[in-house]
């Protein structure tokens, strides 16, 4: 006997709260109360087969129906006379609501953010609308996140550091910490001019909405002892902006790119070259240096299908960039050192050569076992010499 139980009448209460209808319906939306609950009652044959259960069902009903009102109606049963059985169930106020979900002072407090918010900066209501949940797990920081979209309202284009915005309680660790939802209300209050809409994503955020962001860097060695930029007898490992790095022009014809630190350090001499230290996906501080586009550049990273990935994303900047001891040779004779890929990718990669292209897709497809990455660190030190001879 499936019958509807004061927990499932919870339930679709419940259920109206985490779709955020509820609290939506304090802005202004659709009212939602007084609105008609589910019911599922016994059949006419369950009232005389199970009339026992059908009063337990009907004195549960009754005892929880605190926050809900029951319509009952007359039966007259050949067997069992006249009883009266719950037919609907309303839930009448929006009070009454709270009150069967427990959520009263949950409810108090987003009305509490939607004065504060229609005080202050009332076009962001929508966002409260559209995502009151979210909202109400910012309840204790919203003055401040308010505080925030005010002074850059203040502020157009502030060009300054996160750190340099002074207001009570508020610190840069503050705001990257909520760049998300800052991100979604600046983009509701902001005029367009003041949003760089070509770029996105947290990692985004300050040259988005007009803040000067952390300069991103390029780590380099000079290879060629004769093209030193400093007189000195250290080894040439140098870190600049990204800016100046673009503005070097170093007199070299070959650039070689590693992942790996250690092989980045301990990468040997090469006439007229340098080596860059790489970062994984992502080759944002190299996108706008121009002049690498006329050197012959070689990326160098692990044998697997990440490296593969990120090699085919090299090349969508930099088309002519070769690979460098990423070839089905190099693998098959480290074979004693192959370690696991714990999640290789899979998708098609369309700038690969045909010799890449073919490795990249046993190694996909386990042809040659499971998961198979050769790390670039593992290749031996007289094969990467031997390697760097042939280029």
């Amino acid at each position: 006997m499936i019958w509807t139980t004061p927990a499932e009448l919870k339930a679709q209460v419940q259920k109206l709260w985490d779709r955020g209808i509820i609290l939506s319906s304090l802005i202004g939306g659709e009212s939602v109360f007084p609105r008609r609950l589910t019911l599922k009652g016994p059949s006419s044959r369950e009232l005389s087969d199970s009339f026992a259960k059908v009063c337990d069902w009907i004195a549960r009903l009754s005892d929880e129906a605190k926050q809900y009102r029951i319509v009952w109606r007359s039966v007259n049963h050949t067997i069992i006379g006249l009883n009266k059985i719950p037919d609907k169930i309303w839930i009448d106020t929006l009070d009454d609501a709270l009150g069967l979900i427990g959520k009263r002072q949950e409810a108090r407090q987003f009305a509490d953010m939607v004065k504060l918010t229609s005080d202050g900066q009332p076009a962001l209501l929508p966002w409260l609308e559209k995502r009151p949940l979210r909202a109400l797990e910012l309840a204790e920081e919203w003055p401040r996140i308010l505080s925030i979209v005010a002074w850059r309202l203040k502020h157009p284009r502030p060009t300054i550091y996160l750190r340099q915005i002074d207001l009570p309680g508020v610190h840069s660790k503050f705001i990257e910490g909520y760049r998300g939802v800052l991100g979604e209300l600046f983009d509701l209050v902001l005029p367009p001019e003041e949003i760089d809409a070509t770029t996105t994503g947290a990692g985004g955020f300050c040259r988005r909405y007009g803040f000067r962001d952390k300069p991103l860097r390029v780590r380099f060695r000079i290879l060629d002892p004769a093209l030193a930029l400093f007189s000195t007898e250290s080894d040439q490992d140098i870190t600049v902006t990204q800016v100046t790095f673009a503005r070097l022009e170093l007199p070299v014809t070959k650039v070689f790119i590693t992942e790996n630190e250690i092989n980045f350090l301990a990468f040997p001499d090469v006439p007229d070259a340098m080596v860059i230290f790489g970062a994984g996906y992502g080759f944002e501080n190299l996108a706008s240096v121009e002049w690498l586009r006329n050197r012959v550049i070689h990326y160098w990273g692990d044998i697997d299908t990440h490296g593969f990935a990120i090699l085919n994303q090299l090349r969508g900047i930099f088309p002519h960039a070769a690979s460098l001891l990423m070839d089905r040779e190099t693998l098959m004779e480290h074979q004693a050192l192959w370690g696991v890929e714990p999640s290789p990718e899979t998708g098609a990669l369309i700038r690969l050569t045909a010799d890449e292209s073919a490795l990249y897709d046993q190694l996909r497809r386990d042809e040659l076992g499971s998961h198979i990455r050769l790390e670039q660190e593992r290749i031996g030190f007289e094969w990467v010499v031997g390697a760097l001879g042939r280029v």
